[in-house]
């Protein structure tokens, strides 16, 4: 059996680079090839979820008995939302069967602004959540500021085991998560250095002080949530982390952006760029490296590959340095590092109008599944139904997409996360705004969307 599938995987390969071969003869393009025969590239089913607010999905993963869970926010009390008492956004965790049917769903927060942005199923079955929260009542015990780092460890129907909030007095964000091999969490986002300055925090000592807006913020935590230690990172401008993943020695591979050139940061490309970088399992600084062009670049998301190194996933406005080509305003940047930071290679994907990449996952075949949103109809985007459709791109393990499809109708449809099944099919989750989408009906002002794609 093994022999036979693999036999069909090469000539389903072959056939995809003929194809390719006969159509640059023909004129000169690298268009979008055919969706390979194990996935079909067809909208299996639909769902949106919410209430007559606001509602959106960020984080999707699959669950160990075959179904998903969606973390998002919602600031509805009807609809899916019903029994919720204050219309002000709470983390909101859906819990769904294969199918997509919902078996249940859980808000947590308080009465101020909780927004939820990873979740993570844990080692015992459970799942937690991160994101950043204001509220210091309800399920929230303490807040420091206005927002706080606030992570949740949860029991496998949703039920709160222990909450903590990590923060000072500014805006603390936190946007990914994962497990430690000892049972404990580690999670990133951003600090709002001067406000923690101002309460006293001191971690790098007075010379610092000049260190600026935000900072990469990296926090490991135990497996009930007591604080083992904190780093940040940074320079005197900007800079936000949004996603980490672990390496296979231990560390942690963290990236986002960065608006400076001092400190931490010694080679600036550009206004904004895609700033990563590695610490150790302690949180020292291995290395760091910026990525990008004389413009912005935002990184999103991070994977890692099977041999140990690193694709990250963002936008970028720049045609020079790093980055080889720009099709519009803005196109999706993908990029591969090793281990060391060294650039592999990059590839921008999209057409003349706008696009970004929220999320990226590894595909079985090697290639590389992007998350996002698109409003372009041309060039590497066939299709555009309104103002801003949830896109999503599957590319090769060199980054070249293969397939495409944009989702959503005259509004504003944003894509934040994918996964592929066992069988190849894909899950995508995001944000619904369009009264006119295909095979849905807007229950409010957004609604939480999910797309089964086989």
């Amino acid at each position: 059996m093994l022999k036979k599938n693999f036999e069909v995987y090469i000539v389903c390969v072959c056939m995809a680079l003929l194809c390719y071969a006969c159509s640059n003869d023909d004129n000169g393009t690298d268009p979008v090839m055919e969706p390979s025969a194990q996935f079909l590239g067809e909208v299996d089913w639909v769902k949106n979820f919410g209430g007559t607010g606001e509602e959106t999905a960020q984080s999707v993963i699959k669950t160990n008995d075959g179904g998903y869970a969606v973390l998002g926010f919602s600031n509805s009390t009807d609809g899916d939302l019903m029994g919720k008492t204050l219309a002000v956004n709470d983390y909101w965790l859906l819990k769904l069967n294969a199918e997509g049917e919902l078996q249940w769903s859980k808000t947590y927060g308080g009465s101020k602004d909780d927004r939820g942005q990873s979740v993570i199923q844990t080692n015992d079955g459970g799942y937690a959540v991160t994101g950043y929260a204001m509220s210091s009542d309800g399920d929230g015990s303490n807040n420091e500021g206005f927002h706080d780092n606030w992570i949740l460890k949860l029991d496998a129907s949703g039920t709160i085991e222990w909450e903590k909030s990590f923060g000072f007095s500014g805006h603390d964000h936190s946007y990914d998560i994962l497990q430690t091999a000892d049972g404990g969490f580690f999670f990133v986002g951003f600090l709002d250095v001067t406000s923690a300055r101002e309460d006293g925090f001191e971690e790098k000592g007075n010379s610092l002080t000049r260190h600026g807006v935000g900072e990469f913020w990296a926090t490991k935590i135990s497996a009930r949530g007591a604080m083992e230690w904190r780093r940040y990172f940074g320079g005197t401008n900007n800079d936000r982390a949004h996603a980490v993943v672990q390496s296979d020695d231990g560390g942690f591979v963290m990236t986002g952006f960065s608006e400076s050139s001092d400190f931490d940061i010694k080679n600036s490309r550009g206004s904004y760029d895609f700033w990563v970088l590695k610490i150790s399992q302690e949180g020292e600084l291995v290395w760091e490296r910026s990525y990008g062009g004389s413009g912005i670049e935002i990184s999103k998301d991070i994977a890692k590959t099977d041999d140990g190194a690193y694709v990250i996933a963002g936008n970028t406005f720049s045609t020079d340095l790093d980055i080889s080509k720009n099709n519009g305003e803005s196109d999706i940047w993908l990029i591969k590092v090793d281990d060391a930071g060294n650039l592999l290679w990059e590839q921008t994907i999209g057409g003349s109008g706008f696009e970004d990449a929220q999320g990226i996952t590894l595909s079985a075949d090697g290639g590389f599944l992007i998350s996002g949103n698109s409003k372009s109809a041309d060039l590497d985007a066939n299709a555009n139904a309104g103002e801003n459709d949830i896109w999503l791109v599957k590319t090769d393990s060199k980054g070249a997409p293969v397939w495409q499809k944009s989702f959503g109708g005259s509004g504003l449809d944003f894509g934040f996360d994918a996964i592929e099944n066992e069988d190849h099919s894909v899950l995508l989750v995001g944000q619904l705004g369009s009264e006119d989408a295909p095979n849905t009906t807007l229950k409010g002002m957004t609604d939480l969307m999910v797309i089964k794609i086989k």
